[in-house]
């Protein structure tokens, strides 16, 4: 799997912060705070994956443009960014060692720190 940092997604989720469009919840309310498959394919039919692709900090290249497997490590509902969220994808990514994500994910989320 080629799974590589999505900067466009690290540059769109650093705006929302400074526009402070965030959820600053606690790391374990992203269970509940995750959209729903559901709620994915509604946000796609929508706006598509141009847009879709935007709350990922990971893309898999192995996986087709159009299609939600490519895209890996949500990290907010498609208005916010989820402090969980972001959480979330920094713990997953330096699981799977994906360094670049992770080092994507801690920066942001001492963005979000420092605005709790």
């Amino acid at each position: 799997m080629a799974v590589k940092l999505n900067t466009q997604a690290f540059e769109f989720a650093k705006r929302l912060i400074n526009e402070k469009r965030v959820v600053l919840d606690s790391m374990d309310d992203w269970s509940e705070h995750q959209p729903s498959a559901q709620q994915e394919n509604e946000f796609i039919e929508k706006h598509g994956f141009g847009e879709y692709q935007k709350w990922h900090l990971g893309v898999d290249d192995e996986h087709n443009e159009n299609t939600k497997s490519r895209y890996k490590f949500p990290y907010g509902d498609f208005d916010k960014v989820h402090r969980c969220g972001v959480i979330a994808a920094e713990v997953r990514s330096g699981q799977q060692k994906y360094q670049d994500i992770e080092n994507a994910a801690v920066h942001l989320r001492g963005m979000l720190d420092k605005l709790m």
